[in-house]
C-alpha cells in the first residue's frame, strides 16, 4: 500500500470567492478609496480643510506684523568692533601666523578667522576666547 495522501480524490467544483478587505488607516482616506467608495455607492463623508488649496503657510499670519510694518529701522546682526578687528590682526601678525595657522590652533575654519578679521562675524564668547588663549593677548570686547 502506498503511503501519501488518499488516493481518492473528490474534485470540489464549489466556487471559491477571495475578498480584500477594506483599506484602513491613511489608504482608507485616499482620493483613489474616496473615488472608489463613491463608484460602488458607498456612504462617503469629505470635509475641506480650513486651510486646503491655498498656497500659504500656516503661519503666514504674523500676530504682530503690523508692529514689524511701522518700525522704519533696519534690524541687522551685531559684528565684531573695528578696534577688535585691528587687534586681532596686529596680535596675530606679531605671532607672525597666518590665518590658517591660527583656525588651526583654535580648532575651527580658516573662513572663521577671516571674518573675524574682516568683520563680518557675529560675535561667539567661545571663539573669542580660543582666540585670546592662542594668541596670549586679551582682545577688547568683540561687540560693535
Amino acid at each position: 500500500m502506498p503511503s501519501g495522501p488518499a488516493l481518492v480524490m473528490e474534485q470540489q467544483w464549489e466556487p471559491v470567492v477571495w475578498r480584500k478587505s477594506a483599506p484602513s488607516g491613511q489608504a482608507a482616506k485616499s482620493t483613489a478609496a474616496v473615488n472608489q467608495a463613491r463608484r460602488t455607492n458607498d456612504n462617503v463623508e469629505t470635509s475641506k480643510k480650513q486651510s486646503a488649496a491655498s498656497n500659504r503657510s500656516s503661519h503666514a499670519s504674523v500676530p504682530n506684523a503690523r508692529k514689524l510694518d511701522e518700525h522704519a529701522e533696519t534690524f541687522r546682526h551685531q559684528t565684531v568692533s573695528h578696534d577688535f578687528k585691528l587687534a586681532l590682526q596686529q596680535a596675530r601678525l606679531a605671532k607672525q601666523w597666518t590665518q590658517a595657522q591660527l583656525a588651526a590652533s583654535i580648532n575651527e575654519k580658516a573662513s572663521v578667522v577671516n571674518d573675524y578679521e574682516s568683520g563680518r562675524a557675529i560675535p561667539n564668547g567661545v571663539v573669542v576666547v580660543k582666540i585670546n588663549r592662542a594668541l596670549g593677548v586679551q582682545l577688547p570686547k568683540a561687540k560693535a
